[in-house]
C-alpha cells in the first residue's frame, strides 16, 4: 500500500521521496511507477530500531528536495500471534516499529512545519484501533496501533494551531495490497460492500487527508474498510 500512496501523490504533483529497509524490498519497483510523475523522486534506506534514522532521513530528504510539507507513516512490522506464544521481543518489534518511528519522525519534522506554519501528517493504524477493537493473535499489534491513534490525534489537538494537521487511516479488508480498485471489486469481502478493498482506495483516503484545502479535517480517522466495523489486517 505504501507503494500505492507514493504513486498517486506523486500523480497530485507532490515531489516524492519514501524509505525502505536495507535488506528488505528494493525500491526500483516503486520509482519505477512513481518517477514517470516525479523525475527526481528517490528513496532513502532506513532502520527505524535507531532513533537517529528518522532525523537522518529528514536531513537526507529535505537537502534534495527541499523542506517537507506532508509527512505519511507507513513504517510498521506486524505479528500475528497468541499473546501465549509470544516474547518480550516480539513486543519490542510492535511497539519500535509502529509507534517509535512515528514519535521519532513527528520529532524530526514538526520544527520545520511549525517555523513554514504548514504540515500534514497521516499515520496508519489498524481497523478499529481508535476503538481499541480486540482481535485474538494481535494483541501487541493492536496495541501498538492503538497507541499510534491516540498519539496522532493528541498532535492534531497540539499542533493544529501551526496550521498542522494530523489524522489516521484505518485499512481494512484489504485482500490483495497490490491489486488496483477493479481487481479489488472483483474480490470477495467480508465487509458491507461485499468485495474487497484496493491500494488505490487507501492512497485516495491519503490524498484526501493531505490536500492543501483540508486543513480544517483535522484529528480524523478514515476507515478505508467497505463498513466493517471487524478488526482487520
Amino acid at each position: 500500500m505504501a507503494q500505492g500512496v507514493a504513486l498517486e501523490l506523486a500523480r497530485g504533483g507532490d515531489r516524492v521521496a519514501f524509505t525502505y529497509r536495507a535488506g528488505g524490498t528494493r525500491p526500483d519497483a516503486t520509482l519505477e511507477l512513481v518517477r514517470p510523475h516525479d523525475p527526481d523522486a528517490f528513496a532513502v534506506a532506513a532502520d527505524f530500531e535507531d532513533s537517529q534514522a528518522a532525523q537522518d532521513v529528514v536531513d537526507a530528504v529535505t537537502a534534495a528536495r527541499g523542506p517537507i510539507d506532508v509527512l505519511v507513516h507507513a513504517v510498521g512490522p506486524i505479528v500475528v500471534k497468541r499473546f501465549a506464544r509470544s516474547t518480550f521481543a516480539d513486543y519490542r518489534a510492535m511497539v519500535d516499529g509502529n509507534l517509535s518511528s512515528a514519535v521519532a519522525l513527528a520529532f524530526a519534522v514538526l520544527p520545520g512545519m511549525r517555523a513554514r506554519r504548514f504540515g500534514r501528517i497521516v499515520l496508519f493504524g489498524m481497523n478499529g484501533s481508535s476503538v481499541t477493537q480486540p482481535a485474538r493473535g494481535m494483541s501487541l499489534y493492536a496495541a501498538a496501533k492503538a497507541a499510534v491513534v491516540s498519539f496522532a490525534r493528541t498532535l492534531a489537538l497540539e499542533e493544529a494551531g501551526a496550521g498542522i494537521t494530523v489524522n489516521v487511516v484505518e485499512p481494512g479488508d484489504i485482500r490483495n495490497k497490490t491489486a488496483d480498485r477493479a481487481a479489488a471489486r472483483a474480490t470477495a469481502g467480508k465487509n458491507p460492500t461485499g468485495h474487497a478493498g484496493s491500494w488505490e482506495d487507501v492512497a485516495s483516503a491519503v490524498r484526501f487527508a493531505v490536500a492543501d484545502e483540508n486543513g480544517f479535517l483535522n484529528g480524523m480517522v478514515l476507515g478505508v474498510n467497505g463498513g466493517s466495523t471487524a478488526p482487520y489486517e
